[in-house]
């Protein structure tokens, strides 16, 4: 089940893709019998509510959707399929992070570059220091982000203070239950849908952040890039590790990058947060950059003018263009 929301005047209106179109979900609910007029109102407006609803709405949703002609030419203009209630970014790429550790020595370390570059050459990659720290591998590690500044498909501004923006294609998870203490398995559970996420980074803002020892601040919280649709967790969570995303810059493929080889499986990832802690609809988590899917590794960050458009089959896309910071900003 693939779900998007559209401005229907100042209300928001869930749709649900049928044979290449959209048809509303107020249309294909209206006289089901599995549902009060309360539950059906709340549906209609809230994709995260709706994917937390009963298998049984959603079979005879879908049977009801399949018999109304669906809209292909909507002039309602789709905006975020929901609106995150907190954003948790994992790492859950070792591959990625040694990449990326790489691109900054590179990037911002040119003293330490030539060794790096020698021993890897000598004795093999990784360099020791590239590695992630222990804890990677003790349990699952993540940052919290700015869930009040994600935005779709669009303009995207260079914040004023860096000279090196960043893509980063992620694959995004968000819960449609709550939890508190619970297992894997429980957490899997929860988790009612798929996005696709760009985390955009300033690098060289990130650099300096990170030797703090404080994570990352206005590194990462200008701006977060989610795809217009979800899609629902029983298509994509039985073979979330075994997708293929995409990286187009100015129209041109430079990247392939795959799902397979997290440290930590996403019931595993999401339980651990859930330690001690309450974690309720609305929840939006992201695997972490997909190994090949961020500038920082292939040496080519983004400047004005750039047009990025990442995405991960099955699940969605995202298309932003880059623009100069404004005047006087």
């Amino acid at each position: 089940m693939k779900l998007r929301r559209v401005m229907d005047g100042a209300v928001p209106a869930v749709q649900v893709a049928i044979a290449g179109g959209w048809v509303d979900v107020a249309r294909a609910l209206q006289g089901t019998q599995f549902a009060t007029d309360a539950e059906r109102a709340l549906w209609c407006t809230d994709a995260i509510a709706l994917l937390g609803a009963p298998a049984a709405v959603h079979r005879d949703m879908l049977e009801r959707a399949a018999r109304i002609s669906p809209l292909t030419d909507d002039a309602r203009v789709p905006v975020l399929p929901f609106a995150p209630r907190s954003f948790r970014d994992f790492m859950l790429y070792e591959r990625h992070a040694i990449d990326a550790a790489r691109g900054f020595v590179r990037t911002y370390m040119p003293r330490a570059w030539p060794l790096v570059r020698a021993w890897e050459a000598t004795v093999g990659p990784p360099f020791p220091l590239l590695k992630p720290h222990a804890l990677w591998s003790r349990q699952p590690i993540y940052y919290m982000g700015n869930h009040l500044a994600f935005a779709g498909d669009g303009d995207m501004s260079i914040p004023a203070y860096t000279q090196a923006l960043d893509y980063e294609l992620e694959l995004g998870f968000v819960l449609s239950r709550d939890l508190m203490d619970a297992s894997p398995a429980e957490a899997e559970a929860a988790i009612g849908g798929f996005v696709v996420v760009n985390d955009f980074s300033a690098r060289d803002v990130q650099h300096a952040e990170m030797r703090s020892g404080f994570g990352p601040q206005k590194a990462k919280h200008f701006r977060n890039g989610l795809s217009a649709e979800i899609v629902s967790a029983d298509e994509i969570l039985p073979r979330w590790r075994d997708l293929t995303g995409f990286v187009r810059l100015n129209g041109e493929l430079i990247a392939e990058p795959q799902t397979a080889g997290g440290r930590w499986s996403l019931g595993e990832a999401v339980a651990h947060v859930s330690r001690s802690e309450r974690l309720f609809p609305g929840e939006l988590f992201a695997t972490g950059t997909l190994p090949g899917g961020s500038g920082i590794e292939r040496g080519r960050l983004l400047e004005a003018g750039d047009e990025i458009e990442i995405g991960i089959t099955g699940v969605g896309t995202l298309r932003n263009r880059i623009v100069a910071p404004a005047r006087g900003s």
